[in-house]
């Protein structure tokens, strides 16, 4: 068994038979297949971050064992670990939250559980290259081998992740022969229609991010109750838009009165709280939507802070307070973020004070709907929200402004936590690249390298598409021919604070701006690069007009980032724009949505990122109350840098920082 030192001592690293390091161009070559191009060139891939000395990407890191837990608020140890092989550069905060939430296996049988973040690491990359092989993607096995190779470094050195599913499910079945009984469905290539595979785990969920529909009709509301349950069992979130459900003030065809999409709601809110994440103890993700001409509007924006009351009164008499305590777990629509869709014309009537006249969802109903005073109604959002939380808003006539699929519908809803937003009965996988990992030690933003790593995730994610399976027949077809994508980033707040700009400064905002459309450029350039090997979308032709169209105004909003930016920034985005408008105008796009700002919650951590997403930081000193119990104290490691660049000496920053440290707030401190 090989020997690795440490910082900390002496290791045994995993063998082979323990761990597979499969890879190198003879095992590439076992996969490769080029016969799906017909002709046409594959993807090139440069070694850009595994160095090519380097034996592979799992020599690249010293490796120490550590043990990995969760514990409570009084210090009860909730889960552990002993002997956990870990890259010593990541701390132990990352360690806790990959080991108690992504490695595979009983916790109380060790020799069936993974132990090593390799582990981890190599069953995902592993798998998504051998697809990537077989489809014909990459040009060579070379070219496989170093792609292979780049993105396993890029997960194992924190430069980026996948969303959740993926670290529960993807090559369970190729790396360890996991099985499970049939319940999702995949697109079946052989014979060009959905299908329903034997063993869910060959194709597994890779997706984070489900929008779902609901006909209004009891059958196919209690068929969305069965395909949300699935998307929580394997770790995925799902949103609906209810508006389609009847007002309870209308009449049903037999005489009697409708349930209303409130009474639903508290179906729907009962099974996500039942049914846990990825079979975890991480909550089920839900979003549901109302629009805001729904007659029920009022009770829908009402809905939670109407059960948050009872919660408060249970625990003024002694219950527990905490999320997964007696008294929140009681109430009604605590499992679920909910949100209002606003139109314009809402809108301009709140601004010229008029009244708001909502409408029938059936056109047999008869009477007048609800009219409300519009500023009132808006007013009322407010204040609900200002005391629990909720409802949100959704611009529902600007996100269809932006829409690049209008020919095949409209968008009427999202996930969970509004990022991705799409057509019904849709889903989306994503990836998140960790921001300052490309803050050089000048301070300047590495924009070339981010872009590799832009375009190395979301082949990865493009990959995993027809791969992966689906809670329902639609979902997997509307995913094959659209092939949404979600690719973000995480740490923005991080890079403007070791940058010493305040968050709310224009010259952030031209950072931010410049930064997202690099991103965003970065991606759709990649996804035309991939239509030029293996196609567009099958939906892109009816809907190459307005996708075009869309592309052209992603790149005139560059014009308009914020010119207090890096300039440097700026030009690049609008550089590569340019080539999108190029390349996508010739080939199409392989992906009808590329990107988007996801919250990145989880693995912002397995990142070990002191932000997530791009807000920024809401304390220099955090504590995560986790879902299934236990707490996480977690420290910004990015305020030295901050410090530094505002010209504080290095005594006065160890000084601010164990202040800090000390008193979990920078306020008095020296």
């Amino acid at each position: 068994m090989a020997i690795a030192v440490s910082s900390s001592r002496v290791v045994p690293t995993t063998s082979p038979d323990d761990c597979p390091q499969s890879h190198g161009v003879d095992y590439a070559r076992e996969y490769f297949d080029d016969s799906q191009r017909h002709g046409r060139s594959g993807l090139k891939i440069d070694a850009i971050f595994c160095p090519e000395t380097a034996e592979g990407p799992f020599e690249t890191v010293q490796w120490e064992l550590r043990s990995a837990a969760i514990k409570d608020e009084t210090g009860k140890v909730l889960f552990e670990q002993t002997d956990c092989e870990i890259p010593a550069t990541w701390t132990q905060l990352a360690a806790n939250v990959v080991v108690s939430k992504y490695f595979y296996g009983d916790p109380r049988n060790k020799q069936e559980r993974e132990r090593s973040v390799r582990q981890l690491i190599h069953r995902v990359t592993r798998t998504i290259t051998d697809w990537g092989l077989a489809d014909g993607y990459f040009d060579t096995p070379e070219d496989g081998d170093r792609f292979y190779r780049d993105l396993t470094w890029m997960c194992l050195h924190q430069y980026g992740a996948f969303n959740s599913p993926v670290w529960f499910n993807v090559g369970l079945y190729n790396q360890y022969g996991v099985t499970g009984a049939k319940c999702n469905w995949h697109w079946d290539r052989t014979s060009e229609s959905v299908a329903q595979p034997e063993n869910p785990y060959e194709y597994p969920q890779g997706s984070a991010c489900f929008i779902q529909q609901v006909e209004d009709n009891m059958e196919d509301i209690m068929r969305l109750a069965c395909s949300e349950a699935m998307l929580f069992k394997f770790g995925s979130g799902t949103g609906t838009d209810l508006s389609t459900i009847r007002s309870q003030r209308e009449k049903l065809s037999g005489g009697g009165t409708p349930s209303g999409p409130l009474s639903f709601m508290k179906v729907y809110d009962s099974i996500a709280g039942v049914v846990k994440s990825g079979g975890k103890t991480r909550r089920a993700a839900k979003m549901q939507s109302l629009k805001v001409w729904h007659p029920d509007i009022l009770e829908f924006i009402e809905c939670k802070w109407s059960e948050e009351k009872k919660a408060h009164a249970l625990i003024r008499e002694g219950y527990e307070s905490n999320f997964n305590g007696e008294a929140y777990s009681s109430v009604c629509f605590q499992n679920a973020n909910l949100s209002v869709r606003l139109t314009d014309p809402f809108m301009e009537a709140v601004r010229e004070g008029k009244r708001w006249q909502t409408r029938w969802v059936s056109d047999k109903a008869s009477g007048t709907p609800p009219e409300y005073d519009a500023r009132e109604l808006l007013g009322r959002m407010a204040e609900c929200a200002w005391h629990c939380g909720d409802p949100g808003v959704q611009y529902d006539t600007t996100i269809n402004k932006w829409h690049t699929c209008p020919t095949s519908g409209r968008i009427n809803a999202s996930n969970p936590c509004s990022e991705y937003m799409f057509l019904d009965d849709t889903a989306c996988n994503l990836a998140s690249i960790n921001l300052m990992k490309f803050v050089r030690t000048d301070g300047k933003f590495d924009h070339e390298r981010y872009q590799a790593a832009c375009r190395l995730f979301l082949i990865a994610q493009e990959i995993l598409v027809d791969h992966a399976s689906y809670p329902t027949d639609t979902i997997a077809e509307n995913s094959h021919k659209y092939r949404p994508l979600g690719l973000g980033y995480s740490n923005l707040g991080s890079v403007i604070m070791s940058s010493g700009l305040p968050y709310d400064s224009d010259a952030a905002r031209g950072v931010c701006g410049s930064i997202t459309a690099i991103m965003h450029g970065a991606a759709n350039y990649t996804s035309a690069e991939m239509a030029s090997v293996v196609g567009p979308f099958d939906g892109y032709a009816e809907n190459e007009v307005p996708m075009l169209n869309v592309m052209r105004m992603h790149r005139d909003a560059v014009d308009k980032i914020n010119d207090n930016g890096p300039a440097e920034l700026k030009e690049a985005a609008r550089k590569l724009w340019d080539g999108v408008l190029e390349i996508g105008g010739k080939f199409g796009f392989r992906n009808a949505q590329a990107t988007v700002l996801a919250p990145t919650g989880t693995i912002s951590f397995m990142m070990d990122c002191d932000t997530t997403g791009i807000e920024p930081d809401i304390a220099l000193v955090k504590y995560k109350q986790l879902a299934g119990g236990g707490m996480l104290k977690i420290v910004n490691n990015t305020v030295a840098a901050g410090l530094r660049k505002l010209g504080y000496n290095e005594p006065q920053i160890e000084a601010i920082i164990k202040f800090i440290d000390e008193n979990d707030t920078i306020e008095g401190a020296p």
